[in-house]
């Protein structure tokens, strides 16, 4: 083998020597890439030293590495020094060997030195693990020298690399498109890493197309010549994307779920028909994401929505049609009580051909689910239907709901119905419990008004009577009975009737009311009543009264208004054996007089006095005109209309006979 000759001084020789012993093979070679000399390990691996003079250096390589050795070796001659490059070198005969290869200009020699490192075999398979890892992967794994900045890949250029940092690989540059909200963050920890300290974030950077990618940086220290970070990159935005994803549809079923909670509760409490339908129609669709609903009950075997259906024109061509037309889905839906689902408009009209007439006017709707309201009868209690705009596969889980809320609906309207007999019978009881007509005088006006509560009885205790009593005296009762319905209707009508009783034989208020409570404390049962009782001298309006926890008295003129507060006691049926203070007062010929129940002026809202103001000034100025003085008060009831309202209203139409006035003084009753 011929050897390279020494030449020149003894540094040459040394450097000579040390070329020919280096244990890394290399080779020197001219501009066009032909070996000039190799040195022994290079032999060693392939062949001859004088079968590789003269031949190209990257020829021994192995596939399109020949064109990338060839492309380097000419950036190499233009002064530009690469890093090493990973290639793969094939000996005569043998594998392809992975070796790392980096070439060096030789300056004013016209020669390059071609240096490799042959991996071992754990680092080859470091290497090729690091490659899978990379490739075709959304990770990048990189290198930070630590004293100028500079960001390398580790296993050479990858797609996201480019997308993330492309030809301005420094750290500053890098820093300036992470996310306003995260920058602080990120730099901290920078600054920890060039304190010594491993590195580890999670960020939003914006890449250099512009759109926000979310980012998993991890890193160790390495000291050395210069210190660096090598770490990992991972994109980790799909699973930020999904975790939000999942986020958002947990917490649309949470607000699914609540409103699910609250309109199943809405339906349970609901009061009328029409507030029923109104819920299905209108209050439901968020949930299922329709365009359009509408519910619609049987009544005398035609379909019946409610009227703000009817206003909002929601159901105005199905409203009023026969229930047993099975020409059309609601029809036939409720005759066999057996949902029905379409998921177009050629799947409607091939079922139901006469129904091609609705669809003209619905061009809108493209998908509809319509399922029967039944109750515990064999009997549909009427259909709701749900309408898309677009073509909608209704999924088993929404069948589910929509059978459960129609359920719900079902018994909803089973309980009203039988609230509405029940109340029925309680408006019967109560039309014969109140007299039909109060007494009349020839000087006095009475004016009386009963107003049943708007939140949802239509009766409760509430009774007025005018009672005419021997010596031109009049008695006058307003009350009210706790509960509601039937039994405190019948209670009420009890209480009255044992006032007439009493009263017919006694003229002294307290006795009647001391009377009355003995009766219902006897009986047992537990009845309670507010009750004022009020005997008026038609002669002189001398006025004595005997209170039970009603309200107070309300005496306006023209001039104004007072309330009179007669001392109370308890109301009826709560102490057995109470005696009730009668208190005098004069009722004098231009003042209008007024009792009323709780209902008028007292609410959670309202307070008593409060509403005692708004009704006494109402009706100073409507003083002189009874019935018009009680239409205003029924109109503005002041407390709203949460309870029953009985009110009577009098007035004495010619003078009084003069006697002293007093007011508030309380007699015990004997």
């Amino acid at each position: 083998m011929n050897r390279m000759r020494a030449s020149g001084d003894d540094s040459e020789t040394v450097l000579a020597g040390a070329f020919e012993h280096a244990p890394e093979p290399m080779v020197l070679t001219r501009t066009d890439g032909t070996i000039v000399h190799a040195n022994g390990a290079f032999t060693d691996l392939f062949g001859e030293h004088d079968t590789l003079v003269g031949r190209a250096w990257h020829e021994l390589l192995d596939g399109d590495d020949a064109q990338r050795g060839a492309a380097l070796h000419s950036e190499a001659l233009t002064g530009r020094r690469e890093r090493r490059v990973r290639l793969r070198l094939v000996p005569p005969g043998g594998h392809p060997l992975i070796s790392e290869v980096e070439l060096r200009p030789l300056p004013g020699q016209e020669r390059v030195v071609v240096l490799t490192h042959l991996l071992s075999s754990e680092e080859a398979d470091l290497r090729v693990v690091g490659e899978l890892r990379t490739d075709n992967s959304d990770s990048v794994l990189w290198s930070l020298d630590l004293s100028t900045g500079h960001m390398d890949e580790l296993f050479g250029p990858t797609p996201l690399g480019a997308l993330l940092v492309g030809n301005e690989p420094e750290l500053e540059r890098i820093l300036e498109r992470v996310h306003p909200d995260d920058v602080a963050r990120v730099r901290d920890a920078v600054s920890g890493a060039f304190a010594g300290r491993d590195y580890e974030q999670r960020f939003r950077v914006f890449d250099r197309l512009g759109d926000e990618r979310s980012l998993h940086v991890r890193a160790r220290f390495v000291s050395g010549d210069p210190d660096r970070l090598v770490g990992i990159v991972d994109d980790v935005t799909e699973h930020v994307q999904l975790v939000r994803r999942l986020a958002d549809r947990r917490r649309t079923e949470a607000e699914h779920g609540r409103l699910v909670t609250d309109l199943s509760a809405k339906l349970v409490s609901a009061t009328t028909v029409d507030e029923v339908m109104d819920l299905l129609s209108e209050e439901f669709l968020p949930i299922f994401g329709g365009f359009h609903a509408v519910a619609l009950y049987v009544e005398n075997g035609l379909l019946r929505t409610s009227p703000s259906a009817r206003e909002r024109g929601n159901a105005e061509a199905i409203d009023g049609r026969p229930a047993d037309d099975t020409d059309y889905p609601m029809g036939a839906v409720i005759q066999d009580r057996q949902p029905r689902f379409f998921e177009s408009r050629a799947e409607v009209v091939s079922r139901f051909p006469a129904a091609v007439d609705l669809l003209r006017s619905t061009s809108r709707s493209q998908a509809w689910a319509t399922v029967p309201i039944f109750g515990d009868g064999k009997v549909a209690l009427g259909v709701w239907q749900m309408v898309w705009d677009r073509p909608h596969h209704v999924s088993r889980d929404e069948r589910a709901l929509m059978l459960t809320f129609a359920g719900l609906a079902g018994q909803a309207l089973q309980r009203i119905k039988a609230q509405e007999a029940e109340l029925e019978l309680a408006d019967a009881v109560q039309r014969r419990m109140l007299p039909r007509q109060v007494a009349s005088f020839p000087d006095m006006d009475i004016a009386t008004k009963y107003l049943p509560s708007r939140a949802g009885w239509r009766v409760c205790g509430d009774f007025y009577d005018v009672i005419e009593l021997p010596e031109n005296k009049v008695g006058l009762l307003v009350g009210d009975v706790q509960g509601h319905g039937v039994e405190a209707a019948a209670a009420m009508g009890q209480i009255r009737v044992a006032f007439r009783a009493y009263a017919s034989n006694q003229s002294d208020p307290g006795v009647v009311l001391g009377e009355t409570n003995r009766l219902l404390t006897d009986t047992g049962e537990i009845v309670f009543a507010t009750c004022g009782y009020l005997v008026v001298d038609r002669e002189t309006g001398v006025m004595q009264a005997a209170w039970a926890g009603q309200p107070p008295v309300v005496l306006a003129s023209a001039a104004g208004y007072r309330i009179w507060e007669p001392e109370t006691g308890p109301p009826l049926g709560v102490l057995p054996d109470t005696e009730y203070t009668v208190t005098t007062s004069v009722l004098a010929h231009d003042t209008t007089l007024l009792l009323c129940s709780d209902g008028l002026v007292e609410s959670s809202e309202v307070n008593m006095q409060e509403g005692l103001d708004k009704v006494g000034q109402a009706l100073s100025e409507n003083a002189a005109a009874l019935e018009e003085a009680a239409h205003v008060l029924a109109d503005m009831a002041p407390a709203g209309r949460g309870d029953d309202i009985a009110l009577l209203i009098t007035r004495m139409t010619r003078s009084v006979r003069s006697v002293p006035e007093t007011f508030s003084t309380a007699v015990p009753a004997t």
